[in-house]
């Protein structure tokens, strides 16, 4: 829906965890790039997307408290507070558009599902508050297109760059390719390699780690 665009992840914190989780951006850049810092109280982001309103106009959010999922919502606006810093974070869908204009057709657009992500065994830097796991998205790759692909998204490192992980899903600790932990499923096919690039869903891992309130 936004081919062209980039897409980006919101992330909302309290201004007491903003530092850390500021840190916590700057020393794992691969899985959160930072695209844009939101003044607290400020529900506009005015470099990225001028005149859109961060509380109402993502199309879900999700709310955790103490590291439970809470609630699903579509707007936010109940839970803001004048403390609340955001920061968006570079999403991989943006480069989906150029890997398929370089031949390399994506599983998840094709078939009009969410892409698969899992949690993995590698784990990011600490800051402050702030440690978990690392989630990566995966795409299935034709085994003659993967450099290719490591070629098209290096040129993306605003979000998420070159992959972290080809090949092997045992190695960074995923043992079912066709159960993701978040997303949908993706079938590795015949001559095509799993290709694993660091995702904007690792805050919801970490949120969930780490346990914030």
């Amino acid at each position: 829906m936004a081919q062209g665009y980039v897409q980006a992840n919101l992330v909302v914190l309290p201004r007491d965890l903003a530092f850390d989780f500021l840190l916590f951006c700057q020393r794992n850049p691969k899985p959160c790039p930072l695209l844009e810092v939101i003044e607290a109280g400020s529900s506009e982001p005015v470099q990225t997307a001028p005149g859109a309103d961060l509380r109402t106009d993502v199309a879900s959010y999700r709310v955790y408290r103490h590291g439970v999922l809470e609630s699903e919502e579509e707007n936010i606006s109940g839970y803001w507070r004048d403390d609340m810093v955001s920061f968006l974070l570079g999403c991989s869908f943006t480069f989906d558009a150029a890997l398929t204009r370089a031949g390399i057709s994506m599983r998840h657009v094709e078939q009009g599902t969410n892409v698969a992500m899992f949690i993995t065994n590698v784990r990011t830097t600490p800051a402050g508050a702030f440690s978990g796991p690392l989630v990566v998205s995966m795409r299935p790759i034709p085994r003659e297109k993967v450099v290719r692909a490591v070629q098209v998204t290096s040129r993306f490192p605003a979000v998420h760059g070159a992959p972290v992980h080809i090949g092997d899903p045992a190695a960074i600790g995923i043992g079912d390719l066709s159960a993701p932990d978040l997303g949908d499923p993706a079938e590795v096919r015949e001559g095509e390699v799993p290709v694993f690039w660091a995702c904007g869903v690792t805050p919801q891992a970490v949120a969930m780690s780490s346990k914030p309130p």
